[in-house]
């Protein structure tokens, strides 16, 4: 049985990577926590900011796996308060951002409440490489 994909152009030769990444943002698009904005900030740069109210430094970690900006928010939970209402959960979070060939992350920072994350992308590089053709002889070894 084959299966339909959005990649199955014959003319489109060693995409299959792209397809899972695409599964993979949609699966992590649903979720809305914690909002967050991407911003061109001028050139080759970007900035992506999550708002993270209520996280401290040490909640929060920014990591790059592979292609992917993976930012995690753990609260502590304490255990020592004595709650007659309780409106602001403890929670966990986890966003993902799949990042193009050559971006890189060139820092994070944590002030009132927004993680802001930037990030810079290469210019892209117009690459002409000629293939040599050779032929083969006729009855020849």
């Amino acid at each position: 049985m084959n299966r339909n994909t959005t990649f199955n152009s014959p003319f489109l030769l060693g995409f299959e990577h792209l397809e899972r990444l695409l599964e993979r943002t949609a699966k992590s698009a649903a979720d809305g926590y914690p909002p967050y904005n991407i911003e061109d900030a001028g050139g080759e740069k970007l900035r992506i900011t999550l708002a993270v109210a209520g996280f401290s430094r040490d909640e929060l970690s920014v990591t790059v796996e592979e292609n992917q900006l993976v930012i995690k928010g753990k609260q502590v939970e304490s255990k020592d308060k004595n709650f007659l209402h309780r409106g602001i959960a403890a929670r966990q979070f986890q966003r993902a951002f799949v990042l193009a060939e050559g971006i890189d992350v060139t820092g994070a920072e944590l002030e009132n409440g927004l993680l802001s994350i930037d990030l810079a992308r290469p210019k892209a590089e117009s690459l002409v490489r000629n293939i040599d053709i050779k032929t083969k002889k006729n009855g020849g070894a």
